[in-house]
C-alpha cells in the first residue's frame, strides 16, 4: 500500500493533497457557520446555492482547464491555482453580504476545478508502473476519507480556542503548504499535442471519453455512485437528527461509518485489483450499494429506522462507493495517450460531477416530499439503472491490445507501415477516431 511513497515526487504530491484537503475541510465547517451568521434560518438555502455553484464550476470550468493543461508548465500551473485558492480563502473572513460568498466560492471552486484533474493526470506520469499507480489511487481515496473524518475533528478542536473565521486562515495555510510542496519537486510534462483549435481542445477529453466503451461504462457507474452517495451525504442529517432525534455526535459517527467503509475498501483494493479485473470489482461495488439501500428501505418500512442498522448500511455503502471510484484512474490511464491525459481526467471530473448535479437535489426532494423509504428505493433504482447501463456499455472482454483494421487512413500512412491490419494498445486518437471492432 505505501510503496508509492518511496518515490520522492509522489510523496511530496501526496502530502500536498493531504494538506490541501485538510484546509478545504476546515473551510467547509467555517462556511456553514458563516452562512448561519449572514442568513440565519435561510442558511440552508445559502449552502444549497453554494453547493450548486460548486457543481456548476466543476462541470463548466473543468473541460476548458483540461484543454490547456498540457500546454503550460504543470508545476507552475498547479502552484498558481493553489495561490489563487489561498487568496480567495483569505478574503472569506471579511465578507459581509451573501452575494460576496457566492462570488468568492465560484472563484475558489473554479480554481479547484482546474487544479484537481491536472493533479490527478500528473500521478500516472510520476508512477508509470501500474501496480504502484493502483496503490497510489488507494492512497488518494484514503486521503479523501481521512479529510472527511479529520477536518471536522480538527475544526472542533480549534473552535474551542478561536472564532470560526480563524478556520479560513487554516485553509490559507493548507493551500500555501500545498503550493510549497508542489514547488519542491520537478513534475513530468507530456509532450504538447498537435496544434488544435479552441473547440477541439475544449471538447477533446469528452469526445475521447464518450467514444471509449469502458469509459461510457464508467460514466454509468459514476451515476450509481452519485445516487447512493447523495443519499448518504444529503439525507444523513435528516435521518439522524430528525427521524432518530439523536444529537450532533451521532451524526458524526454516522458519517464516520460511511468514511470507514470507504477506507477499508481503499486498503484492500490494491491486493484485489492485482488479481481481479476492474470491471467485476466496480460493478460488484455498485451492486453492494444497491442491495444495501434496498435492504435499509425494507428495514425502515417494516420496523422503522434503527441507528445501528443505519451505521452498518452506511459502512457497506462506503465499501461499494470506494470500490466503484478507486479504480477509475486506471481506466482513464489505459484509455489515453500521455498528452491527452489531462483532458480525459478533466472530462471524468466534469461528467462525474454532472451526475452529482442531478442526484444532490433529487435526493433532498425525495426525502422532503416522500420520506426515507421512497428516497432509498428511488435512488437504489437509479443506481441499479446505472449498473445495467454499465454492463451493456462496457464489454466483458476488454483487452488493452487487440487486432484491428484501418479504413480511414491511406496505405502509405506512417501509422500503418504498409498494412491496414495490425495489433497494438488501442486508444481513441487522430488515427483511431472511433472504437474499432476486434477481429
Amino acid at each position: 500500500m505505501l510503496s508509492p511513497l518511496a518515490d520522492r515526487t509522489y510523496r511530496h504530491l501526496f502530502a500536498a493533497q493531504v494538506v490541501a484537503l485538510l484546509g478545504t475541510g476546515l473551510a467547509t465547517v467555517a462556511l456553514g457557520l458563516l452562512a448561519y451568521d449572514l442568513a440565519g434560518e435561510n442558511a440552508a438555502m445559502v449552502l444549497g446555492t453554494v453547493f450548486t455553484i460548486k457543481m456548476i464550476a466543476y462541470v463548466g470550468i473543468v473541460p476548458i482547464a483540461g484543454a490547456f493543461a498540457n500546454r503550460v508548465n504543470r508545476r507552475a500551473f498547479l502552484v498558481a491555482l493553489d495561490l489563487v485558492r489561498a487568496g480567495v480563502a483569505l478574503c472569506l473572513p471579511f465578507v459581509t453580504e451573501v452575494w460576496q460568498v457566492y462570488v468568492l466560492i465560484f472563484l475558489l471552486q473554479s480554481a479547484s476545478a482546474a487544479f484537481t484533474p491536472t493533479f490527478q493526470a500528473t500521478i500516472p506520469d510520476v508512477l508509470p508502473d501500474e501496480a504502484r499507480y493502483t496503490r497510489a489511487l488507494s492512497l488518494s481515496r484514503l486521503a479523501y476519507d481521512l479529510e472527511n473524518i479529520a477536518s471536522p475533528m480538527l475544526a472542533g478542536l480549534l473552535l474551542v480556542f478561536m472564532s470560526y473565521n480563524s478556520l479560513f486562515l487554516g485553509t490559507v495555510v493548507g493551500f500555501a503548504a500545498s503550493a510549497a510542496l508542489v514547488v519542491s519537486v520537478m513534475l513530468p510534462s507530456p509532450k504538447p499535442s498537435e496544434p488544435r483549435g479552441i473547440y477541439d481542445r475544449t471538447t477533446r477529453g469528452i469526445r475521447i471519453y464518450l467514444a471509449t466503451p469502458r469509459l461510457r461504462g464508467l460514466l454509468a457507474l459514476n451515476m450509481a455512485a452519485a445516487a447512493a452517495g447523495a443519499m448518504v451525504l444529503v439525507n444523513s442529517v435528516v435521518l439522524v437528527r430528525g427521524t432518530l432525534e439523536l444529537d450532533a455526535s451521532a451524526l458524526a459517527w454516522t458519517m464516520f461509518a460511511f468514511g470507514a467503509g470507504s477506507m477499508i475498501a481503499a486498503l484492500v483494493l490494491p491486493q484485489i485489483l492485482d488479481r481481479v479485473q476492474d470491471r467485476p470489482v466496480m460493478v460488484g461495488g455498485a451492486v453492494l450499494m444497491v442491495l444495501t439501500l434496498l435492504g435499509l428501505a425494507g428495514e425502515v418500512a417494516t420496523f422503522g429506522l434503527v441507528w445501528p442498522v443505519m451505521l452498518g448500511a452506511w459502512l457497506l455503502v462506503g465499501l461499494g462507493y470506494a470500490a466503484v471510484l478507486t479504480p477509475s484512474g486506471r481506466l482513464l490511464r489505459r484509455s489515453s495517450h500521455a498528452e491527452d491525459r489531462p483532458a480525459l481526467f478533466a472530462a471524468q471530473f466534469a461528467l462525474s460531477h454532472a451526475c452529482w448535479l442531478v442526484t444532490y437535489p433529487l435526493s433532498g426532494w425525495l426525502m422532503t416530499r416522500f420520506g426515507p423509504v421512497v428516497a432509498l428505493g428511488v435512488l437504489a433504482a437509479l443506481a441499479g439503472a446505472g449498473i445495467v447501463a454499465a454492463l451493456r456499455l462496457w464489454p466483458r472482454e476488454d483487452p488493452e491490445t487487440f487486432e484491428h483494421t484501418h479504413g480511414n487512413l491511406s496505405l502509405d500512412h506512417p501509422h500503418l507501415n504498409g498494412t491496414r491490419r495490425h495489433t497494438h494498445a488501442f486508444v481513441v486518437d487522430e488515427n483511431h477516431p472511433r472504437w474499432a471492432s476486434k477481429l
